[in-house]
C-alpha cells in the first residue's frame, strides 16, 4: 500500500504554513486596558507593558488595546506583506472568545480572530516602509467551553511575513484537488487523473531546506505542472452554485447589542479588505439594523459599503428591519418589519429588495407569503427548518402557498453543517465536501441544477475568510466537482424562478412551515411576551387616536417620530433569539430598559393624541358648547373603542371623586356601574358598562353628583338566581360553576346552551408543573417526554371573594408552590360570557414548566390556532409522526376547540405556546430555563387567561371579538366639554369578517391607511366608511402593504367598497378634503 493519499495530505500541511517567507516576529507591541479612544490608548502605550508569545490577559467582557509602530524593511517593498495575529481562542461562529478590531493609521481595517489570523497589510504602508497599528481586543462574553467563568486569552501568534504568491497557490489548488479526489469514486477517471497530477507536482518539490530559496523556485515549477495537467482534464456537465458571502450577526444571543455593534464593525471591516483582494467576491448582509449601527459608530466604513453596494460587490438585503420571529410577532409587527426595513434599503442604498433573508427563525407563519407577496417580495430563503426532529421536510425548491392563496416561491440552502450532520446551515464553508454536500442533500434535482450556497463564519460575525476565497477560485473549474460561482442572493432567485416556472414538477406546500423544534421559544422569558403584547397594543392604539386626531385637526403636528422610535425599538426586541428567550441574561437586562422606552415614548404619543379630545388640548377652553350640550350633563368622560366594531363593555373610570357619582350615556340613559374597592393608597373606581361604543371611534359618558345609590339600581337588573358570588358557588346569567377545596373549577355549566362545558370527573383550570429538561438547547426546546412527570398546583392558601357585583365577580385565590406563589382572580362578568384568570406568580423554579389545563366535554380531531391575520387548524390526535411532532404549537391571541354546534376557547393576553391533545387544551404560562440565562423567568409575571364557552364555531361564537376584546380594552379618558361631537366612529365595515386592524397616518403623506384582512375564510364583498364628523373622503386607493401602487376606488357616501378573498389582507389609503 503506497498511502499516496495520506501522504498528500501530510505534504499539503506542511505547505500551509511554508507560504509565509521571511517570517519575523511583531516586535514592540504594548498592551493598554481599555480606555475610551484610539487616541488615549496611543497616549498611554509607552508607559504599559511590551506584549510577548505566551502572555495571557482576558477576564470576561473585558477589552484591551494592542498598540504598535510596525515598520517593514526596505526588501518587502512592491510584495504582499501579512500579519499573523493569534491573541487568544475564538469559537467556530465568532459565538465565543476574543475578537478584534484592526486600526490602520487610524482608520478601522479589518477584524483579527481564531478565523481571520491574517492582518493584511495595504501596499501603500509597506512602501512607506511603516504603519500605526492598533488592535482593540475584546475578551468575549461567554467562553469557549460554553461556562460563564471569567477566563484569560493567551497570546499565541505575534508576527510579520511575505506571503510567497506561488507557493500560496500551490496549497489551495493542490488542497482542494485532494478534498476532491477523497469524494470521488475508485473508478472515475477524474480521481486517477488527478492523483497522478498531484503526485507529479508534490515530486517536484525539493524538500531538503523548506524556506529556502530553492525551496520556493520548486514551488514554482510544481505550480506550473500541477495547473497544466489540471487543465488537460476534460470537464463534464457538472451541477452550478452560486456563492455569496454571508455574515450572519445575531442583533443579540450570546452578547448584548452593544457588542454586536462592534461585532458589525469588525465583520464589515473584514469584508471590504477582502474585497479589494477579490474583485469577484459578491457578500450578502441583511439587517439594516446592523446598517443603522454602522452608519452611527463607523461612517467611514458605511460610505465604503454604499460604494460597493453600487459597484455590485456587495449586496443589502433581506427586507425586514432584522431576522425577526415569525411566530410571537402580531401581523402588523411583521409588516412594519418589512415597511420599515425596506424603507431603509431604498432610502440608504436604493435597492429594493425581493428576497426574505431568514436563515436562523423557529417556525415560519402561514401567513407570510401573502405578507410578503403584498410588500413586493417574490422570494423566501431559510435553512432552519432542516432542524426539524422528527420529519424531513420534503422539499427545497417548491412553492409556498399561504394561508389565502398566494405563493411564493421558496429555496432551502442545503449546505451540511459538517460531514455527516442531519441539518444545513447558513454558515457554509468552501470545501469539497460541504459543496458536494451541498448538491447530495438537495432534493429536487430533476428541475434544477444550480443551488445556492452561503458562506462565511456565522452568528457571531466574523464572514468569510480568505481560506473560502480562495476555495471559491479553485472551484470555480475543478473536474467533477460541483461548479462555484460568486453571485448574489436577488440574480440566484431571478434565475431559478426563470428555469422552474413552467416546470410541473415543481411541488407545491400549501400549509404551515411547521419547525419541529425549539417549541420552548414560545414561552421562555415571559416578560418579554408581555411586553412585546402590551407595546403591540399600546402603539395600535396611539396610530388609530392620533390619525383620529389628524382628521379632526388637520393643522395637528402628528408624532411620528415618537411613534417611529417606539416601533423600531419593537422590532428590535423582536430578533430571532431575543423575543424567544434564547439570549443571555444581559439581553434581558437591556432589553427591560429598552421596552421601558419604547412604553415612555408610545404613552406619551397616545396622551397627546387623547389630549385632542379634551378642551383644554384642543385649546377650546372657552369655547361656548352646541346647543345640544347647553344643558349640563355633568363631568364628561369619553370611552374610545380601539376595534373595528361597535362595542358594549365595562370600562374603569379612575378619575376622582368618580366612585361617587351616578352615570349616564350621551342620551341620558343611566348606566349600570360599580365601585371597585380602593386598594391601599390608590382612590376607589368605579366600572361603568358603556353601550354602543362606535368602531374605531368614542363615546362620551357623563358622571353626575347624586349621592350613593348607583350600585343598588344597576344590581336591581341582575335576578338573584343570576348573580351569586361565594367561595365555591359561582351564579352568573351565563353560566353555574362549582369550585373544588383546591379552588379548580369542576362543573362549569352554560345555561343558555344548557350543557355541561367540561369533562366529567376532569377539573379546570388545573395549574401543572412538569419537569423540564430538554436534550440539548434549554430555553428553545421543550421535549415531548416533558409530560412524563407533572405535578399540580393544588395548597391554596386564600380563597377571598373581593368583588361581589352587581356588574362583575371576583374571587381571589393564592397558592403556594415550592418556592413559588400563584395568586389569580377569578373574574366573571354580568353582561359577557368571558371567564378571566388574572394572575400574578411570583416564580422561584428552574426548568419546571408551568401550564394551565382545560379538559372540556368535546370531541374534535381538530383545533383551531389565531396566527397573524388568520388562523390555521392543527391536529388533536397523534397518528402520525407529522401529528406528534407538534405537540406543542404556537398562537397569537386564542386557540378553539369546537364540535358542531358548540365549542370552548381559550383567549390570553401575552402567552403563545398551547397544546391541545384530544379534549384537554393546555396554555404554557411559564418555562424557567437555566441556559442560557440561569435566572430565566424568576420573579414576578402577570397575565391573563380567559375561558370563552360558545355556541356553534369559533367564527359564529365571536371568539376572535372576545381575545381582542380581551387585549384591547375600552379607553376612558375625563374631558371637558368642547366642541367635537359626543360620539364619532372614525371608520366601520358592514361585514363581521372583515377585521379592521390597523388605522395610521400615511408614511409619506397626511392620508389615512386602514389595514383589513378577512379571518373566517369567507370571500366577501364589504362596504368600508368613514364618519363624514371626522372628515369627508375625497379619494380611496388600494396599495400594497408598503403604500404603494394605489389602485384607486369609487367612492360613495364617503366610503367604498372592496372585495375580499378568504384570509385576504387589503390596505385602503384614504384622502380626506381639506
Amino acid at each position: 500500500m503506497r498511502f499516496m493519499i495520506e501522504k498528500l495530505e501530510r505534504r499539503i500541511q506542511e505547505l500551509a504554513g511554508l507560504r509565509y517567507r521571511n517570517r519575523k516576529p511583531l516586535e514592540n507591541m504594548h498592551i493598554v486596558p481599555d480606555v475610551e479612544s484610539l487616541a488615549e490608548a496611543k497616549a498611554a502605550a509607552g508607559s504599559q507593558p511590551v506584549v510577548k508569545v505566551g502572555d495571557r490577559w482576558g477576564g470576561r467582557d473585558r477589552y484591551a488595546w494592542f498598540i504598535a509602530d510596525v515598520t517593514f524593511p526596505a526588501s518587502w517593498r512592491a510584495q504582499d506583506v501579512i500579519g499573523l495575529i493569534k491573541l487568544g481562542e475564538t469559537g467556530g461562529g465568532n459565538c465565543s472568545g476574543y475578537e478584534g478590531q484592526v486600526y490602520l493609521n487610524g482608520e478601522p481595517a479589518q477584524a483579527v480572530d481564531r478565523n481571520h489570523a491574517e492582518l493584511f497589510f495595504p501596499a501603500q504602508a509597506v512602501d512607506e516602509g511603516r504603519v500605526e497599528l492598533a488592535i482593540r481586543a475584546w475578551s468575549g462574553l461567554t467562553p469557549p467551553n460554553g461556562s460563564h467563568m471569567p477566563f484569560d486569552h493567551r497570546v499565541d501568534v505575534l508576527e510579520l511575513a511575505v506571503l510567497d504568491a506561488a507557493t500560496d497557490d500551490l496549497y489551495y489548488t493542490a488542497l482542494h484537488m485532494l478534498q476532491t479526489v477523497k469524494l470521488l469514486d475508485e473508478r472515475a477517471l477524474e480521481k486517477q487523473a488527478m492523483t497522478s497530477a498531484l503526485e507529479e507536482a508534490f515530486r517536484l518539490l525539493d524538500w531538503s531546506a523548506p524556506g529556502s530559496d530553492r525551496f520556493y523556485a520548486s514551488t514554482e515549477q510544481a505550480l506550473y505542472v500541477l495547473k497544466e495537467r489540471l487543465e488537460a482534464i476534460p470537464r463534464g456537465p457538472r451541477p452550478q452554485i452560486t456563492a455569496v458571502g454571508h455574515c450572519h450577526i445575531d442583533v443579540a444571543w450570546l452578547w448584548r447589542l452593544k457588542h454586536t455593534r462592534e461585532k458589525s464593525g469588525r465583520s464589515f471591516s473584514t469584508v471590504l479588505t477582502l474585497m479589494d483582494r477579490f474583485p469577484e467576491y459578491v457578500f450578502l448582509q441583511s439587517q439594516p439594523q446592523l446598517y443603522a449601527y454602522l452608519k452611527k459608530d463607523f461612517p467611514t466604513l458605511y460610505e465604503k459599503i454604499k460604494d460597493r453596494v453600487k459597484e455590485g460587490n456587495w449586496e443589502a438585503t433581506g427586507a425586514m428591519w432584522l431576522e425577526s420571529d415569525c411566530n410571537i410577532p402580531s401581523g402588523e409587527s411583521l409588516v412594519r418589519q418589512l415597511l420599515t426595513g425596506k424603507r431603509f434599503f431604498k432610502r440608504e442604498f436604493g435597492v429594493d429588495n425581493r428576497v426574505l433573508w431568514l436563515p436562523d427563525v423557529f417556525g415560519y407563519s402561514w401567513a407570510l407569503p401573502q405578507i410578503l407577496k403584498k410588500s413586493g417580495i417574490d422570494y423566501f430563503m431559510t435553512t432552519k427548518i432542516s432542524w426539524s426532529q422528527y420529519n424531513r421536510f420534503p422539499y427545497d425548491t417548491f412553492m409556498w402557498r399561504g394561508i389565502d392563496g398566494t405563493e411564493m416561491l421558496t429555496h432551502y440552502i442545503t449546505t451540511p453543517d459538517n460531514d455527516g450532520s442531519w441539518f444545513y446551515t447558513y454558515n457554509g464553508n468552501i470545501t469539497g465536501s460541504s459543496i458536494q454536500g451541498l448538491w447530495d442533500n438537495y432534493r429536487q434535482k430533476d428541475i434544477n441544477e444550480n443551488l445556492l450556497l452561503a458562506y462565511g463564519w456565522g452568528d457571531g460575525g466574523g464572514g468569510p475568510t480568505r481560506d473560502m476565497l480562495e476555495a471559491a477560485r479553485r472551484y470555480e473549474d475543478m473536474p467533477a466537482a460541483p461548479q462555484v460561482k460568486q453571485g448574489g442572493a436577488e440574480a440566484f432567485f431571478e434565475q431559478l424562478e426563470e428555469r422552474v416556472k413552467d416546470d410541473p414538477q415543481l411541488h407545491l406546500w400549501d400549509g404551515e412551515l411547521y419547525l419541529e423544534y425549539h417549541r420552548g421559544t414560545y414561552t421562555s422569558q415571559a416578560y418579554n411576551k408581555r411586553m412585546n403584547r402590551r407595546m403591540e397594543q399600546l402603539l395600535h392604539n396611539a396610530e388609530f387616536v392620533n390619525a383620529l386626531a389628524l382628521m379632526l385637526n388637520p393643522g395637528y403636528a402628528y408624532p411620528a417620530a415618537g411613534l417611529a422610535d417606539s416601533w423600531e425599538i419593537v422590532l428590535r426586541n423582536q430578533f430571532h433569539d431575543i423575543i424567544p428567550g434564547s439570549s443571555i441574561h444581559e439581553v434581558y437586562e437591556d432589553s427591560r430598559v429598552e421596552y421601558a422606552e419604547a412604553e415612555q415614548l408610545a404613552v406619551q404619543v397616545l396622551e397627546q393624541g387623547l389630549s385632542q379630545f379634551t378642551a383644554e388640548g384642543r385649546g377650546e377652553a372657552g369655547a361656548q358648547p352646541d346647543s345640544a350640550k347647553a344643558e349640563s350633563k355633568g363631568f364628561p368622560v369619553r370611552i374610545f373603542n380601539p376595534l373595528g366594531w361597535e362595542r358594549t363593555f365595562v370600562s374603569e373610570v379612575s378619575a376622582a371623586g368618580a366612585a361617587e357619582m351616578a352615570w349616564y350615556s350621551a342620551a341620558g340613559e343611566a348606566l349600570s356601574a360599580q365601585i371597585i374597592p380602593a386598594q391601599e393608597g390608590e382612590t376607589a373606581r368605579v366600572l361603568v358598562t358603556v353601550k354602543d361604543v362606535p368602531a374605531y371611534g368614542y363615546t362620551t359618558i357623563y358622571g353626575r353628583s347624586e349621592g350613593a345609590g348607583t350600585q343598588g339600581s344597576a344590581s336591581a337588573a341582575v335576578a338573584a338566581a343570576d348573580w351569586q358570588i361565594t367561595g365555591d358557588v359561582v351564579e352568573t346569567p351565563f353560566y353555574s360553576i362549582r369550585l373544588n377545596e383546591a379552588g379548580q373549577l369542576v362543573s362549569l355549566y352554560d345555561k343558555q346552551a344548557d350543557r355541561e362545558v367540561l369533562k366529567p370527573g376532569e377539573p379546570a383550570n388545573v395549574l401543572q408543573v412538569f419537569e423540564d429538561k430538554p436534550m440539548a438547547h434549554d430555553a428553545w426546546d421543550i421535549d415531548i417526554f416533558y409530560q412524563e412527570k407533572m405535578r399540580t398546583v393544588e395548597d391554596l392558601k386564600e380563597l377571598t371573594v373581593l368583588e361581589e357585583g352587581p356588574l362583575r365577580g371576583v374571587i381571589k385565590l393564592v397558592y403556594a408552590y415550592h418556592n413559588s406563589t400563584i395568586e389569580q382572580r377569578f373574574t366573571v362578568y354580568r353582561d359577557d360570557p368571558r371567564i378571566d384568570f388574572v394572575t400574578k406568580v411570583d416564580w422561584h423554579e428552574h426548568q419546571q414548566l408551568l401550564k394551565a389545563a382545560f379538559p372540556v366535554d368535546i370531541r374534535s380531531t381538530k383545533a383551531t390556532y389565531e396566527i397573524q391575520f388568520g388562523n390555521v387548524e392543527r391536529p388533536t390526535h397523534w397518528n402520525t409522526s407529522w401529528d406528534y411532532a407538534r405537540f406543542e404549537s404556537v398562537a397569537q391571541r386564542w386557540v378553539d376547540l369546537s364540535e358542531g354546534g358548540y365549542g370552548v376557547s381559550l383567549l390570553n393576553d401575552c402567552k403563545y405556546g398551547h397544546d391541545i391533545r384530544n379534549h384537554v387544551i393546555r396554555l404554557s404560562l411559564i418555562k424557567s430555563a437555566v441556559y442560557p440565562d440561569g435566572t430565566a423567568d424568576q420573579g414576578e409575571h402577570e397575565f391573563t387567561y380567559s375561558l370563552y364557552p360558545h355556541r356553534g364555531g369559533w367564527y359564529e361564537g365571536g371568539t376572535h371579538q372576545a381575545a381582542c376584546g380581551l387585549n384591547t380594552p375600552l379607553l376612558a379618558v375625563p374631558v371637558q366639554e368642547g366642541i367635537l361631537p359626543e360620539a364619532l366612529g372614525l371608520v366601520k365595515v358592514n361585514q363581521p369578517n372583515i377585521m379592521i386592524d390597523t388605522v395610521k397616518k400615511a408614511e409619506d403623506s397626511d392620508d389615512i391607511v386602514i389595514r383589513m384582512y378577512e379571518y373566517g375564510g369567507i370571500r366577501t364583498r364589504a362596504r368600508v366608511e368613514l364618519d363624514p364628523q371626522a372628515g369627508a373622503v375625497s379619494a380611496a386607493a388600494e396599495t400594497n402593504l408598503m403604500e404603494e401602487g394605489g389602485e384607486p376606488l369609487s367612492v360613495s357616501g364617503n366610503g367604498t367598497e372592496l372585495r375580499f378573498k378568504p384570509y385576504e389582507i387589503k390596505t385602503l389609503v384614504v384622502s380626506l378634503a381639506r
